[in-house]
């Protein structure tokens, strides 16, 4: 299938590893042009320079999402260098830490992010003559109570996201531009959160493992093709949907 993608201007936040990485990726693959940041500069610098690889135009800026101004400045900027933004991947978190802190850094990395990045794209998504689209990555975390989710500000807080992306997706659908989430599983990949658990914590890694019908954790790429379609015009009257990506890992109709 042809998603019509090859020269779309997208923006990913959260780029530089795991899920976000492997979003850009895959839409520089389908011949995507690309603005992507993150909060640390080398990774940013590296994922950057995989994606020219592809000879598709990359726009790389470090910015710290909870810096409204700095995230501001990036999204004009990608509109600048790229000519328009038609499609937006908002891949950013605070973590799924119980910390004291977990409730106000969920507002200030989570649900603040989400809302400042719709608010400074909304203009030039909806003028984009391909038709807008948003996508929301989420988590099955927001959708039950059990571990690994539990009573911690992180599903709470994706959960809030869910509905805000739901409720844009009606408001939007007027300007022609498409708003929808994914919600991955447990996903693993070198270095993230679930690879440190498999050493640090194998007892409780087991555990989520053999809750997946599938046998096994999900990978990036999974995840990125889900994100990917949902942005592409071969998703051109989906909206307002949560697509989950967890290998049966949720035993409850959603």
């Amino acid at each position: 299938m042809d998603l019509g993608l090859q020269g779309a201007r997208v923006v990913v936040t959260g780029a530089s590893r795991g899920i976000g990485r492997a979003i850009a990726r895959t839409f520089a693959e389908e011949g995507a042009d690309l603005a992507i940041c993150a909060r640390s500069p080398e990774p940013l610098k590296r994922a950057a320079e995989e994606l020219r690889a592809t000879g598709r135009r990359v726009v790389e800026q470090a910015a710290d999402v909870t810096d409204g101004e700095a995230l501001r400045g990036f999204v004009a900027e990608a509109a600048e260098r790229l000519g328009g933004i038609d499609v937006l991947v908002s891949n950013v978190s605070g973590g799924s830490a119980a910390t004291p802190d977990q409730w106000e850094r969920g507002l200030a990395a989570d649900i603040l992010p989400f809302v400042r990045l719709t608010e400074y794209a909304e203009p030039h998504l909806a003028a984009s003559e391909r038709g807008g689209a948003v996508v929301l990555i989420s988590t099955t975390s927001a959708l039950h109570a059990s571990a690994p989710s539990g009573p911690k500000a992180y599903g709470a807080v994706k959960a809030a996201l869910n509905h805000y992306a739901a409720a844009l997706a009606r408001s939007w659908a007027e300007k022609g531009v498409r708003v929808n989430t994914v919600s991955p599983g447990p996903i693993e990949f070198p270095g993230g959160g679930w690879d440190r658990r498999r050493h640090n914590d194998p007892v409780f890694y087991e555990s989520i493992r053999a809750r997946i019908p599938y046998g096994r954790l999900g990978r990036p790429e999974e995840v990125a093709r889900a994100a990917v379609y949902l942005g592409s015009p071969a998703a051109s009257f989906v909206t307002g949907t949560n697509l989950v990506v967890d290998g049966a890992f949720l035993d409850r109709v959603h």
